[in-house]
């Protein structure tokens, strides 16, 4: 018991230590950043990352990847928007079709990658494009305004001041992290992603589990574009481009690796603290855009680079 407990808290001590020190950092540099507002802004602005990071963390974990999480996001939040706002439906009936228009795009991501052995990232990447052309398409490349009858999910609970939407990103994160460490299914993918072809040798057909991983990546993508358009009370064609990039990077700032095998949904959730305390920190200190990217890419190799030399080190000690 106490192995265990001292591996959990070796495997998430530094994430945790980067994420103090970036705190302390801005504490110092800005006398704004550390105040509740900004605290509380930043836990609201990130459910729709989380959501998509956790997914992706899945997919990852299978040594796969999925490039079309922020048009699905986009599609998703398009089908909901158009309902409500030209079909007049209630939230409670139009979340049903942005959630399976997420699902949907994940299972052919799945099925076409796993069924006809093409790379995820060639068919996700298609798959981008069939999402965002379908997205304004469906919206008429116009922004659905909704208003106020969208905004539930978004808005600070009175006295907690945080929103259903990051409570509901927390348990996805607990629920992923249980999803793969504490069942049968998540002990499969990561032994799929360390080596599919062992997997197969001893009896277990990998593709359900490899087209789900995918059709849970969409579903997440679904409560992003949920989250996103309940926070910005509009659903926009345009909404989330380049956010499969953030994801990606959470991921692997939190050590999930590229080539799949190996992966934690807390710690991608920790990275994705990471990245949005990051870039906070850096806009109030009035750091432009264009090196606020340059910045954050370098922790992101950064971060690459100590992962590579971590895995090094355990192979050479073994």
């Amino acid at each position: 018991m106490k192995e265990i407990l001292f591996k959990t808290v070796n495997q998430y001590a530094g994430l945790v230590g980067v994420l103090i020190a970036l705190v302390a950092v801005f504490s110092l540099s800005s006398e704004n950043f550390l105040q509740q507002s900004t605290l509380v802004s930043i836990a609201n602005q990130i459910p729709d990352l989380t959501f998509v990071a956790v997914g992706m963390t899945l997919v990852l974990v299978v040594a796969g990847i999925d490039l079309s999480v922020g048009s699905v996001l986009a599609l998703s939040s398009a089908v909901l928007g158009t309902l409500m706002v030209d079909g007049k439906w209630p939230l409670w009936a139009a979340v049903v079709p942005c959630l399976l228009a997420g699902t949907l795009c994940g299972l052919v991501n799945g099925f076409v990658s796993v069924s006809f052995k093409i790379p995820s990232f060639i068919v996700t990447l298609g798959m981008l494009e069939i999402a965002r052309g379908t997205t304004k398409v469906v919206t008429g490349s116009q922004t659905k305004y909704i208003g106020s009858s969208v905004e539930v999910l978004g808005e600070p609970l009175p006295g907690l001041l945080l929103s259903p939407a990051f409570l509901l990103a927390v348990v996805c994160v607990a629920a992923g992290q249980f999803l793969l460490t504490r069942t049968v299914f998540g002990r499969y993918c990561i032994a799929i992603g360390t080596n599919e072809e062992a997997v197969r040798m001893s009896g277990i057909r990998t593709a359900p589990y490899s087209i789900t991983v995918f059709a849970i990546s969409g579903l997440l993508c679904g409560l992003a574009g949920l989250s996103q358009t309940s926070r910005l009370s509009s659903a926009d064609p345009n909404a989330a481009i380049g956010i499969e990039l953030s994801a990606i990077a959470a991921c692997v700032i939190g050590g999930t690796s590229l080539m799949g095998g190996r992966g934690s949904v807390v710690s991608s959730f920790i990275g994705v603290l990471i990245i949005a305390v990051l870039q906070t920190g850096l806009a109030q200190l009035g750091v432009s855009d264009a090196n606020k990217q340059i910045i954050t890419g370098a922790v992101i190799v950064v971060s690459v680079l100590i992962d590579a030399l971590r895995v090094r080190l355990g192979q050479q000690q073994t």
